[in-house]
């Protein structure tokens, strides 16, 4: 399982989060994907949460494909989001 997690910092968080409203519809849809988020911060204005979760690598290449688009990318100010690898799970 792979799991993508980090926070972004843009210049309009509610736009920025509203044009993402159909990749995330498409992530959730894509074979592979088990769970997709983007989220505003609760306490930093200009921050937006990234939680991904997916079978695998190539489920994430497939649906990833050329990336973000260039109206989104011009809005990303800064980014830290890393990729991890689990090998187990565990019940709480």
């Amino acid at each position: 399982m792979i799991i993508i997690s980090g926070k972004l910092h843009v210049v309009d968080r509610d736009s920025y989060l509203e044009g993402c409203r159909k990749v995330v519809e498409q992530a959730r849809s894509a074979p592979g994907c088990l769970d997709f988020a983007l989220s505003a911060d609760l306490l930093d204005p200009a921050r937006i949460n990234v939680y991904e979760r997916w079978e695998s690598d190539a489920a994430l290449e497939t649906f990833r494909g050329a990336g973000t688009e260039e109206g989104q990318a011009a809005q990303i100010l800064d980014a830290e989001v890393a990729r991890y690898r689990v090998c187990g799970v565990e019940a709480p």
